[in-house]
């Protein structure tokens, strides 16, 4: 049976059409249940049918841990094998990551732990970084956090801006995650004591984007 995916997105979505895109071709054995937003204009919303849109604001939901509750009961709902995390803005509570243990994943700009947060393109360039990138993770309850899955790199070139330089992560970033959604697709992905493993054993540092193709 295909894996069954939530995704959890508050942007335009280019990793979840990547998503679609594989899946329609064949090279993504999965199903995607639901896209869950917390910002209703968001485009990513737009990439799949109606009835898989879900969105909610925190502030209409009463707040953070009224709208974590809120989002975890409608994710569990369509009964997820993983939660996916694409451009998803806002940190998880550890009352959602408890509902979905060892589950969650999540694509950061950045080669981690370098660079939680925001603006990572910039501040790769402020501080001279030679190389730049994305990683796949678990979610924890820390900021871009948890176990490093895999890895894609990209060289900051002479020239770059911010701009130029997410560009060029960006077309990495999405065979990282395919990549990384066909190992969970085999069963081979899993979170034991806060540590990434494949094949039931521990990766001591990130799978290289090469090292991910089968």
């Amino acid at each position: 049976m295909p894996i069954r995916l939530a995704i959890l997105a508050s942007g335009r979505g280019s990793n979840l059409q990547a998503i679609v895109d594989a899946i329609t071709a064949g090279a993504l054995d999965a199903q995607i249940v639901g896209v869950f937003s917390d910002k209703p204009d968001a485009q990513a919303l737009q990439r799949v049918p109606e009835p898989l849109r879900w969105a909610r604001t925190p502030k209409a939901c009463g707040g953070r841990d009224a709208f974590d509750a809120v989002l975890a009961d409608a994710v569990a709902g369509c009964t997820p094998d993983w939660v996916v995390c694409v451009g998803y803005m806002r940190i998880l509570g550890e009352a959602f990551i408890a509902r979905f243990p060892g589950r969650i994943l999540n694509i950061h700009p950045s080669l981690l732990p370098r660079h939680k947060g925001l603006h990572t393109h910039q501040r790769a360039l402020d501080e001279g970084d030679a190389e730049h990138g994305a990683s796949v993770h678990f979610v924890n309850t820390e900021l871009d956090g948890g176990a490093v899955i895999a890895q894609a790199r990209v060289p900051v070139q002479a020239g770059d801006d911010a701009e130029t330089l997410a560009a060029r992560v960006l077309a990495q970033e999405h065979p990282l995650l395919l990549q990384t959604l066909r190992m969970a697709a085999e069963g081979r992905l899993a979170l034991a004591d806060g540590h990434a493993l494949l094949d039931g054993q521990r990766l001591y540092t990130p799978l290289p984007l090469v090292s991910v193709v089968h």
